[in-house]
């Protein structure tokens, strides 16, 4: 019986870490469309401290990079080996380009906010989405 190969760490680390940071900015356009805006953490015309749809798109920003980073090591840990089956290969794919496909056309629509706000919450939900992807990563890297 061969033995089994596993990819390098870091490429799985660099791999899980790109596509949890894909995930976290499609959720964020996608989120942006549905009102749940990280640039209402800038707006000064609300009188909340901090409005109730940034918090949230705060959080599902962060869990979906975290989650995203965390199954893409382990998926393709155990990839090299052949342990994911054809179906669940196919289902993956199908959406990743689904959800990607939703983001562009979200990212297509005419922003209803200022311009300084949009980018701020675009490198906000960039960063957030990379820093949660490289911890999920390497959760996923270190149980294995």
């Amino acid at each position: 019986m061969p033995e089994t190969t596993y990819f390098p760490r870091y490429l799985i680390l660099g791999g899980a870490m790109i596509s949890g940071v894909l995930l976290a900015l499609a959720v964020h356009m996608l989120g942006a469309r549905y009102g749940l805006d990280l640039g209402g953490l800038w707006r000064s015309d609300t009188h909340e401290f901090m409005p109730a749809g940034a918090a949230i798109a705060w959080w599902l920003i962060a869990s979906v990079g975290f989650s995203g980073g965390y199954f893409t090591a382990n998926l393709m840990h155990s990839a090299v080996a052949g342990q994911i089956p054809q179906r669940m290969r196919q289902f993956l794919i199908v959406v990743g380009v689904l959800m990607l496909a939703g983001a562009g056309q979200a990212a297509s629509a005419p922003s209803t906010g200022s311009t300084f706000s949009a980018v701020l919450a675009g490198l906000a939900a960039l960063c957030l989405g990379a820093a949660m992807a490289f911890c999920g990563a390497y959760f996923a890297l270190r149980k294995s």
